[in-house]
């Protein structure tokens, strides 16, 4: 069972609708691919959070009167409260509501959670703009593995101009990058891969030019560092063990450092 088929197979999947051989070779499968694990995982993610958003709204009494007043029984579609829609159905419906709910649940749902600090809500807005960008197969707006032709795109774009470096030699190359939106402005997304691991590193202007040492913190599955120098910050984050990705970001702030006067 290739890719191609996992995949189409995410949805049943996760609803537990797999036969039994199915459902060990989608499992066997996942245990041996990366790419397909980050997307189940995304899928997870998505439906974890439409689960937890507040979606439910009662309808306003005249709706509801309205409905009651109305002649005849209801649709047989609506009279069936415990139908169960095909997977066809459910992929399908997804496929379309994916754009909007992930890109807005970071807002509607962790943002909104009680007690959440601002480093949280940001940490949750960087895993969604994350998942994001490999559910909906908008990875880079330029894709290069040359730092010379990513650098140059921003300009104009952004009101500021992100550093680029070349980790290629570490074993971290540039796959390019994009324009995501964070912290409620326009932000740099880098995009780095490891071997089939994606590392996306947003990075924005800082309010001020403190500096601080990097934090870590763990969502879902995924990784996520966070750090302040020369006036910037940077949050990046990946499913890479955690020694690997400790080791990007420290590649990442020595080829960033500021030249000592």
């Amino acid at each position: 069972m290739d890719c191609r088929d996992v995949q189409h197979l995410l949805h049943p999947y996760a609803d537990g609708e797999l036969d039994l051989v199915r459902h060990l070779q989608v499992e066997h499968h996942l245990a041996e691919c990366a790419s397909c694990t980050e997307r189940q995982l995304g899928l997870r993610l998505l439906r974890d959070a439409i689960a937890s958003a507040p979606l439910y709204h009662r309808a306003p009494g005249a709706l509801r009167a309205r409905l009651r007043a109305s002649p005849g029984p209801l649709p047989a579609a609506l009279a069936r409260p415990g139908r169960r829609w095909p997977s066809a159905v459910l992929a399908a419906t997804a496929a379309g509501v994916a754009l909007l709910a992930v890109a807005s649940l970071s807002a509607m749902v962790f943002g909104s959670r009680p007690g959440a600090s601002a480093e949280d809500r940001l940490a949750e807005q960087v895993l969604v703009g994350h998942v994001r960008s490999l559910q909906v197969a908008h990875l880079t707006d330029v894709a290069s593995s040359d730092r010379h032709e990513v650098k140059p795109w921003f300009r104009g774009k952004l009101d500021f101009s992100p550093p680029v470096p070349d980790l290629s030699a570490g074993g971290y190359p540039l796959a390019g990058g994009r324009l995501d939106y964070l912290a409620d402005r326009p932000v740099a997304a880098l995009v780095y891969h490891r071997r089939q691991h994606v590392i996306n590193l947003f990075a924005w202007p800082a309010a001020d030019d403190g500096e601080r040492p990097v934090r870590s913190v763990g969502r879902r599955g995924f990784h996520v560092r966070y750090w302040q120098r020369s006036g910037m910050e940077y949050w990046a984050v990946s499913d890479l063990n955690d020694q690997e990705f400790d080791e990007f970001v420290s590649l990442f702030q020595e080829q960033t450092a500021a030249p000592r006067p």
